[in-house]
């Protein structure tokens, strides 16, 4: 994991396994850096407010529809472009200056929200509307996801690097958590264009904070010059290092099967137990109770490793597969609680073993890999998803979710421990 590739990159550290988990004082110890501490707090308001929309978006697809397919190509087209072109953002994140092309991408995400929150107010949407802006965000993330996994690092500097990952992983799911509880009382109150309104702002946000930013203080990567295959390069790297390769192939599985929530709980919502929109708004919150419980429980690790990545992805798969056989709203929801520990203590020890092991020089194309796979996924299994719980209901849909990535990562299992790839290291 730690020799030079064929791409010709020097070796990058061995990844540090502590012999005790980390003080609990030093939880959120990469806080303690300026710049990224300011980048959290605008982090948790975009998070918080990006929940928001993205719930109010999906239910307003719902009603305006009545189609639960119509969701699942929602969801395909916010992330398809990163299916399609996700390794040209790499490589645009490896070679220009990613502070400024955050600040470029979350302007485009203020005018798009803005819009769409305009045609909702003023009750002229239509489907089409939300798939336009649907597309247009998901081109943003082929550029934005990796800059934002990449500039972590340059801003906080090697030592601090594994902790600002958990830190960025808590921010994401105390957004998660605030925000479909806010989009849910919205949507009760006054409908889903406020969320949309919110939303534009806390972007702008993101853009007057990325400006506050002391450029002299960041851990400057070198940006990577023009030169024929980069895209080709990247990938001879990924495919060099097991555990990176092997990391990405688990999390496909996981993102195509598991991770289409948002269409299953809103068939449940809908469907299912007749709960509407508070309903769907409380079962993406208790998800996100115990995704956050998930994050910061990531902060405790001693270390990182394959066999962690496995044994994560499989109690995920089981968890989920269990959900699907509650029976009641209260007992699902319990459920849910699970489901999202287990999705972040396997998302976060899947991110900073590949961060950790990733070059500087190639991790922008790196993790724009690990981000088409992750959200290009879910991109695939939206649709599928959303035929799935439209013909067989939202508990076989919930089953599919859990049963097939348990089986294909027992499989890779068994196929790394014959190669002697399960060990600690």
């Amino acid at each position: 994991m730690t020799t030079a590739t064929s791409a010709g990159y020097p070796p990058t550290e061995p990844l540090t396994q502590l012999t005790s988990p980390p003080p609990w004082k030093q939880t959120f110890a990469s806080l303690q850096v300026r710049n990224f501490r300011i980048f959290a707090v605008s982090n948790l308001i975009a998070m918080t407010a990006l929940w928001m929309q993205r719930i109010a978006q999906d239910w307003l697809v719902l009603e305006l529809s009545g189609s639960v397919t119509a969701v699942g190509i929602t969801v395909a087209l916010q992330f398809a472009p990163m299916l399609l072109f996700g390794l040209v953002g790499g490589v645009i994140v490896d070679r220009y200056p990613k502070r400024t092309l955050l600040m470029l991408c979350q302007s485009v995400a203020v005018l798009t929200s803005a819009a769409l929150a305009a045609l909702v107010l003023t009750e002229r949407v239509e489907v089409w509307h939300i798939y336009v802006a649907a597309l247009v965000l998901g081109f943003v993330t082929v550029v934005d996801n990796p800059a934002r996994q990449s500039f972590t690092g340059e801003m906080v500097g090697p030592f601090h690097l594994r902790n600002a990952i958990s830190v960025n992983s808590s921010t994401f799911q105390l957004g998660a958590l605030v925000g479909p509880a806010l989009s849910g009382a919205l949507l009760v109150a006054v409908g889903a264009g406020w969320s949309f309104a919110i939303n534009a702002l806390a972007c702008a946000f993101v853009v007057v904070s990325l400006g506050r930013l002391r450029t002299s203080e960041l851990f400057r990567t070198p940006s990577m010059p023009r030169a024929r295959g980069q895209l080709r390069a990247g990938i001879r790297y990924v495919s060099s290092k097991p555990a990176i390769l092997y990391t990405i192939i688990i999390m496909g599985f996981l993102a195509v099967f598991g991770q289409n929530l948002p269409v299953i709980l809103s068939a449940y919502a809908k469907d299912e137990f007749g709960v509407g929109a508070a309903g769907y708004g409380l079962f993406n919150t208790v998800v996100a109770v115990g995704a956050l419980a998930g994050a910061l429980l990531s902060t405790r690790r001693r270390g990182f490793s394959l066999r962690a990545i496995v044994v994560t992805a499989l109690c995920y798969s089981l968890v989920q597969t269990a959900s699907g056989l509650m029976p009641t709203e209260e007992t699902l929801a319990v459920a849910l609680v699970a489901v999202g520990l287990a999705w972040l203590l396997f998302i976060t020890a899947a991110n900073s073993l590949v961060q950790l092991s990733s070059n500087t020089g190639v991790r922008g194309r790196v993790m724009a890999l690990y981000v088409l796979v992750l959200l290009g996924g879910q991109s695939i299994g939206g649709p599928a998803m959303g035929f799935v719980v439209e013909h067989l209901g939202a508990p076989a849909g919930m089953l599919i979710a859990g049963g097939v990535p348990f089986v294909a990562v027992s499989v890779i299992a068994v196929v790394l421990a014959r190669r002697g790839l399960l060990a600690r290291h």
